[in-house]
């Protein structure tokens, strides 16, 4: 699985948890904020512009609360992203809402929870189906 990550100064020591965490899964990892990103907006819309490019790639976006990434990616025509700190949730909203990105804020997610929201994610395909009428519809929102 290719996975985009970025970050600003806040979510950076979450996501350089993630970050190991993904390359000992195994999953192709981008980092595209080796160096903190300015601000979060700036790190979630580069993430978002990887995401668009690719299709088939998954991402995370770090900051202190999560909320400014969330915020950021909901701007992002095509994007669906969802501000995430549990599993269940990371779960339900790739297989119900073909989410792309989860944004989870350093100040909420600890390590191992980040792990875990990480797996839940990245495990469940897009159920597709009845839910695409939701997606079509968000979608078409921004």
């Amino acid at each position: 699985m290719r996975v985009i990550l970025g970050s600003d100064a806040d979510g950076q020591p979450l996501k350089e948890v993630v970050l190991a965490h993904l390359r000992k899964r195994g999953d192709e990892v981008v980092d595209l904020s080796p160096e903190p990103a300015a601000d979060c907006v700036d790190a979630a819309l580069a993430v978002c512009e990887e995401l668009l490019a690719d299709p088939d790639a998954l991402g995370f976006a770090f900051d202190r609360m999560g909320a400014g990434s969330y915020m950021s990616a909901c701007k992002v025509k095509g994007m669906v992203a969802c501000e995430c700190s549990d599993e269940r949730t990371a779960f339900m909203t790739r297989q119900h809402n073909d989410a792309r990105l989860i944004c989870m804020g350093a100040g909420i997610v600890g390590p191992d929870l980040a792990r875990g929201i990480v797996d839940e994610f990245l495990s469940e395909p897009y159920a597709g189906g009845r839910h695409q009428v939701r997606v079509d519809m968000l979608n078409k929102m921004a």
